[in-house]
């Protein structure tokens, strides 16, 4: 015979949970999948010592998963020496229910490159998270996929949905700056690539999103490294009918700098 919590039972869990621990949820809820590296990073920085956060969270995410809030994956990020913190985590059946993201259902392994574009994702967010921490400029919103899609008419009015990574609304000075983010991993080709910024330009014709915010978001392709980054870069601006000012490039690790700085 199969049980679950009932809604007074998650009611009262629910009252149980601190502050840090919804938090914790939440943010996993956000991102999909996190490891408890990231976790740490999110939310246990704020102890005496590093080792103390670790030991702190450590503790919490193994609290969480045995109350079903939280899952782990079988998949490890860095290997077995990685310790706790390669661990990957997505919503448990209760947490599911607990910020009703539908169904309690078990949450299927993800294949290797979906998992490590999105913790890509989360690194990107976590780099922002905590520039902005360090001050010279705001993070004002960040919209993670798929609260960043958008959906919009075609030339042929049939309606279609632009997918970008995140949407980033930073601010420096008086200034506010949004940003289209995708995350590259070297794995599309050029074909792939080309036909994802043609969608962004057509998007960018309909008007929607200047009428929604004013203003286009710069659409910015965060490389791995600088070989990918200069591959991108000859293939946009070999596509000519491209509105090429629509663009950037960088690569991961100058991304902050691209941010805090405005439009570059």
């Amino acid at each position: 015979m199969s049980a679950r919590l009932g809604r007074r039972g998650l009611a009262r869990l629910h009252d149980r949970l601190r502050e840090r621990d919804i938090a914790v949820i939440e943010s996993v809820a956000k991102h999909r999948f996190l490891t408890g590296k990231q976790l740490g990073r999110l939310h246990f920085n704020d102890h005496s010592t590093p080792a103390t956060g670790a030991r702190v969270c450590r503790d919490v995410l193994a609290r969480l998963t045995k109350q079903r809030l939280l899952t782990r994956l079988q998949r490890r990020v860095g290997g077995i020496r990685a310790g706790s913190a390669s661990y990957v985590y997505a919503l448990g059946p209760v947490g599911r229910r607990l910020i009703d993201e539908g169904s309690a259902r078990h949450v299927s392994e993800p294949s290797r490159t979906f998992l490590e574009h999105t913790l890509a994702l989360a690194d990107a967010h976590l780099a922002m998270i905590e520039a902005a921490s360090e001050g010279g400029f705001e993070l004002i919103e960040v919209e993670i996929e798929p609260a960043a899609w958008r959906r919009y008419p075609n030339a042929a009015g049939a309606r279609e949905t632009l997918r970008p990574d995140l949407y980033v609304v930073s601010a420096h000075d008086e200034f506010e700056y949004c940003w289209f983010l995708e995350i590259d991993r070297g794995t599309e080709h050029k074909p792939t690539l080309l036909r994802k910024c043609r969608q962004f330009a057509t998007y960018w014709r309909t008007g929607i999103e200047q009428q929604r915010s004013g203003t286009f978001p710069l659409i910015v392709w965060v490389a791995p490294d600088e070989a990918r980054e200069q591959e991108i870069e000859a293939a946009i601006r070999s596509a000519r009918s491209l509105k090429q000012d629509l663009f950037r490039v960088t690569t991961s690790d100058r991304l902050v700098e691209l941010i805090a700085g405005g439009v570059g």
